[in-house]
């Protein structure tokens, strides 16, 4: 393979996805953050803003930057605007995504850390998958801590994502992230070491 190893890296919310994508980028892998795509389009002047405002008024801030609660409460429990906005937002995304592949071709790993990734077919994108996991009751523990989070709104997310066992059934990978970093740093590094033989191989 002369490619890289294409990796998609998943988990559900509170399970410490971006924890461990820093882990891969603290070992040079190249990693594509699909969140942080997804600000930057968001922010002033980004490629989605001025869309997003004229699809949902009253969502942009005052400096032109898409204001999130404002969008969230513009789509939640509409399944019609949600397609809407995702009409608007996949295709930047993707572009992106096409974008950071051709810019590591010469990489022999790479990472597409992408939170809805079964649920919008990207692993038909990826080599293997990773799932990062952790027990209920640490993933709720984690996200109802976070600032502004209630439990309607943690249930609303968890209703638009995939259960975490089916994750968990489809995944080449688990990074279990309830057991400390040590823990999870030897997953990343064993994850790896299992995609530099398959590429090798």
């Amino acid at each position: 393979m002369s490619r890289p190893f294409v990796l998609g890296l998943t988990g559900s919310i509170g399970m410490g996805k971006s924890a461990t994508a820093a882990m891969f980028r603290a070992r040079s892998v190249p990693v594509h953050d699909a969140d942080a795509c997804v600000h930057a389009l968001y922010g002033p002047g980004g490629a989605a803003a001025a869309a997003i405002g004229e699809a949902f008024p009253g969502t942009l801030a005052p400096d032109g930057s898409v204001d999130r609660a404002a969008l969230r409460a513009a789509v939640l429990g509409d399944p019609e605007r949600l397609r809407l906005l995702e009409s608007l937002v996949h295709p930047l995304v993707g572009r992106a995504r096409d974008d950071f592949l051709a810019s590591h071709a010469a990489a022999p790993l790479v990472v597409l850390d992408v939170p809805l990734l079964f649920e919008t077919g990207g692993e038909a994108r990826c080599d293997a998958v990773a799932v990062v996991t952790a027990p209920p009751e640490v993933q709720r523990a984690r996200v109802l801590a976070r600032p502004g989070m209630t439990e309607d709104a943690f249930a609303q997310i968890l209703m638009k994502q995939m259960p975490d066992a089916e994750k968990r059934r489809r995944a080449d990978f688990l990074i279990e992230t309830d057991r400390g970093f040590p823990h999870a740093e030897a997953q990343v590094d064993a994850v790896i070491a299992a995609a530099a033989a398959r590429r090798a191989g």
